[in-house]
């Protein structure tokens, strides 16, 4: 039994001073619980008086009949008030008592907060960091003409000419340049292996490329009646929208590939953005209607019925983003007759919330890494607007186009953006800051030089 206090008391003292800071906090929280009893000053208290208080004065009180008379009384009074014995104060304090210790309360909250270090806010630079020339870039709301692939090159439509920017290297190649009775180049989307993309055109065809090999595939034709201002890719699905308000499946691997027709448009379809899951498309139009498709529904043999039909924009919706952290969270943009960002559950069709931004709505891009939105804008300001989610809180306003900026693409690694407008320019944004670096898992490589090459 003795030994096992004496271990015990060990013990306590080695945990005591391994953690000093927690023993303080021990010894403020014990103090903490006394501050309510009061230590006498010795040197200040008389113990005879004390005594005779405790004592005779007691037997008097106790038995006023046996020991009074009025003489005795009166020699007790005057003796008291000779010798200061009047009194009805026994102990004596030197110092007041402590104050109710709220500093303590703080040091703790101080210590909380040191022990657990908010996140430093992250720095938006306001202007771009990169400008490129873009001359003869059309200058129309409708049309989708920017695109940043998954091997990290960008393109763009420039007038009859598809260019491709390496963002790895800076190198600028020309993809394509279309003649003039079958351009411009409507829109451009690259497919999900990066290396094919699609380019729609005015004369209502679209053309696959191969971009390593600067090679055309295949055009696909019969589709559409007018122009292709809208792509967008579903493994290899190509959905195609049009002036002529079809929406159009197409699977590039079979000769027929029109698989599928969506109608419910009524004027051009705009905006297509197929979600993360593949499992529901969302369409927005010049007839200011968004709709929402479910492949699972989906028939081949006649016209597809929407999933929901949504009319609360007021303008052509064509900006259109999936939220990257709620699968069937979509966020839509109005034109300029409506100014709005709406944000719509699309299994049950509720719309939960809407913001004015008191401009036309271009571009809409979450940001991959925090709850974050970003949105493109046109007249009066031609700005980027980055918005915190889901309190829609503007978090920065970065301008420098002079035109409305109509299309807005994001980097492979989230990071940066690319914006392109009617004044000709493509910038380049480092709004979403860098994500933080996971730590590599180990690697259970058997040979130590395994990850070089090996010399043949």
């Amino acid at each position: 039994m003795e030994t096992g206090s004496v271990n015990s008391s060990a013990s306590s003292n080695k945990t005591r001073s391994q953690s000093p800071l927690q023993e303080q906090l021990l010894q403020r929280r014990s103090s903490r619980e006394n501050l309510d009893r009061f230590i006498p000053n010795r040197s200040a208290m008389d113990f005879d008086y004390a005594r005779y208080m405790l004592t005779e004065a007691r037997k008097g009180k106790e038995n006023p009949a046996a020991n009074s008379s009025p003489s005795r009384d009166a020699y007790r009074k005057q003796l008291a008030e000779a010798l200061n014995m009047n009194r009805t104060r026994i102990l004596a304090f030197k110092n007041k008592p402590p104050t109710p210790t709220e500093s303590i309360l703080n040091e703790f909250a101080s210590a909380a907060n040191q022990a657990k270090p908010s996140k430093p806010r992250r720095h938006i630079p306001q202007t771009s960091e990169r400008t490129l020339d873009a001359p003869d870039i059309v200058d129309d709301y409708y049309l989708n003409l920017l695109d940043w692939g998954s091997s990290n090159v960008l393109s763009i439509a420039l007038g009859n000419t598809v260019y491709m920017w390496d963002a790895s290297n800076g190198a600028t190649s020309e993809l394509v340049t279309i003649d003039e009775e079958n351009g411009p180049v409507t829109s451009v989307k690259w497919a999900p292996d990066g290396r094919h993309i699609a380019v729609g055109l005015n004369n209502s065809e679209v053309q696959l490329w191969d971009s390593t090999a600067n090679k055309l595939l295949r055009t696909l034709k019969g589709g559409h009646g007018s122009r292709v201002g809208a792509l967008d890719w579903n493994n290899h699905i190509l959905t195609t929208g049009g002036m002529d308000g079809q929406i159009i499946n197409n699977d590039v691997r079979v000769r027929a590939h029109i698989v599928e027709t969506y109608r419910g448009h009524h004027q051009e379809v705009c905006g297509l953005k197929w979600s993360a899951s593949g499992q529901q498309l969302a369409s927005g139009g010049n007839d200011n209607l968004l709709h929402i498709w479910d492949r699972s529904i989906a028939s081949s043999n006649s016209p597809t019925q929407w999933l929901h039909r949504l009319e609360e924009h007021t303008a052509a919706v064509k900006a259109l983003a999936w939220c990257p952290f709620q699968g069937n969270l979509l966020a839509s943009g109005g034109g300029g007759g409506d100014r709005c960002i709406k944000f719509w559950n699309t299994h049950t069709g509720a719309c939960l919330n809407s913001v004015d931004t008191g401009s036309q709505v271009c571009a809409l891009l979450w940001n991959k890494n925090e709850r974050e939105l970003l949105s493109s804008h046109g007249f009066t300001q031609n700005q980027l607007t980055l918005w915190k989610y889901p309190s829609m809180v503007k978090m920065a306003e970065l301008t420098g186009h002079t035109s409305r900026v109509l299309f807005m693409v994001q980097s492979p690694d989230g990071c940066t953006v690319a914006s392109a407008a009617g004044d000709e320019t493509l910038r380049f944004w480092n709004v979403f800051g860098t994500p933080e670096v996971a730590k590599p898992a180990p690697k259970t490589n058997s040979e130590p030089f395994a990850h070089l090459n090996r010399i043949r």
